[in-house]
């Protein structure tokens, strides 16, 4: 964020030590106020941060000082005064103020401690001006421009697939069906079909698009409606695939580490912890997962799906993400790959955040045979017929390809340190939610 606007300055510039002596324009709102005789004390607050600003009734007026001095929280200020040093300010910096405009005078803000989650989330257009929440978004944002940053310098396009679609991608059951002029049709789950089709011409594609899943997941790490990165890649393997996905997480820990340490302070988060994530990741094969996990005295079995107290259990003592490869067939999606040296598993991994986090990238070598991949979706008891697009980039020109799905709502959870998934969104929907 430039710090500099025409005719204004933003908090976290006036903040700066060589601003002090300046004249200063600021724009914003009231944190906190608080008076004492003749003298107001007001943190203002805008985008970049906060500044203390300090005003004396003999040099405002009675009447703007008696303005300034009703005005409640939140409601929005002009200041225009000169910065000075002042140790017992927060930031070392206030501003002495030679007008204050009340530009509108709030009501009595609804937001305050101690109050529940439920009414924290009825509110959440104004719960959302938080300190958290507010370094949360500014890490979300950063996590988005560093993943974009990446793979566009990587020579991938990125890409604009439909949200509707007309075929249920990871299967009916959790995908959101709406009447389309008569035809039924689904909220998207993946971008990924359409990305295949698109790598064929250009090779390297990705997209971020919000993706839906109708499932009544009640855990912190699900939403019904979250943002979606995809990328495929032509002429690839599982390692090719790999090496993307830990290249693009470890450039986003360092990017985030970078640019935004102060919002990780707040959130509890060292930027030390980013700076340590190096590729390469480590690997695990899913049987030794399972292995793994059955010594820890989990009722588990080759065949069984890892959920979210098994992931936990993997990573909850590692500093680092690492890699599940080599699932069962029976329990990952159709368009998979059988792995070669064994029939009962796919060439897929799972990426899962360190310290217990989970899940954050799900990814796959596609498979190319048109015989398998037909007779893997009838299985799934859809309708070949309805995917006869897809199964046309089987016939004209099909290559190697592979491709994985990052949820940036998970990997902020991680990288924020947020228990649930809910606080990394704006306005998050979830089974029992779908306002404000």
């Amino acid at each position: 964020m430039s710090l500099e606007i025409p005719d204004r300055v933003l908090a976290a510039a006036a903040n700066r030590p060589e601003t002090v002596g300046k004249e200063v324009h600021l724009r914003g709102w009231i944190h906190r106020t608080r008076s004492s005789g003749g003298i107001l004390f007001l943190l203002v607050k805008d985008a970049s941060g906060q500044i203390q600003v300090t005003a004396r009734k003999d040099l405002l007026g009675a009447e703007a000082f008696a303005r300034a001095e009703k005005a409640l929280v939140e409601s929005a200020v002009e200041v225009e005064g000169t910065v000075h040093a002042d140790p017992r300010a927060p930031g070392g910096q206030e501003v002495r103020a030679r007008r204050v405009e009340v530009v509108h005078a709030a009501e009595v803000f609804p937001i305050f401690s101690g109050q529940t989650e439920e009414f924290l989330l009825d509110h959440r257009h104004l719960s959302i001006r938080s300190a958290e929440m507010v370094a949360t978004f500014r890490v979300k944002a950063e996590v988005m421009r560093a993943a974009r940053e990446y793979l566009d310098q990587s020579g991938y396009w990125e890409m604009t697939p439909p949200i509707l679609t007309g075929n249920a991608a990871e299967g009916g059951a959790e995908a959101f069906v709406l009447d389309y002029f008569g035809t039924p049709a689904y909220l998207s789950q993946t971008a990924q079909l359409y990305l295949e089709a698109l790598l064929f011409p250009l090779e390297k594609v990705y997209a971020f698009t919000p993706s839906f899943r109708a499932e009544k997941s009640r855990t912190p790490r699900h939403l019904t409606e979250f943002t979606h990165l995809e990328a495929e890649l032509a002429w690839a393997d599982l390692e090719d695939n790999l090496r993307l996905q830990e290249g693009l997480v470890a450039h986003i820990a360092q990017r985030v580490a970078e640019a935004r340490a102060a919002d990780l302070r707040v959130l509890g988060r060292d930027p030390k912890d980013l700076r340590a994530i190096q590729a390469p990741f480590p690997r695990m094969r899913y049987e030794e997962a399972i292995r793994i996990l059955a010594e820890k005295g989990f009722p588990i079995t080759f065949g069984s799906d890892l959920g979210t107290a098994e992931e936990r259990a993997l990573t909850q003592d590692r500093a680092g993400p690492l890699f599940v490869t080599h699932f069962p067939k029976a329990v990952k999606a159709f368009y998979m790959l059988e792995s070669p040296h064994d029939p009962r598993t796919v060439e897929c991994a799972d990426l899962l955040a360190p310290e217990g986090y989970g899940e954050i990238i799900g990814g796959s070598c596609r498979e190319t045979d048109l015989e398998r991949l037909t007779q893997r979706l009838t299985a799934t008891g859809a309708r070949p017929e309805d995917y006869a697009w897809y199964l046309d980039l089987r016939r004209y020109g099909s290559v190697p390809h592979a491709g994985f799905g990052l949820g940036i709502e998970r990997v902020v959870r991680w990288i924020a340190r947020r228990e649930h998934i809910r606080d990394t969104t704006p306005f998050p929907r979830t089974p029992s939610r779908v306002t404000p």
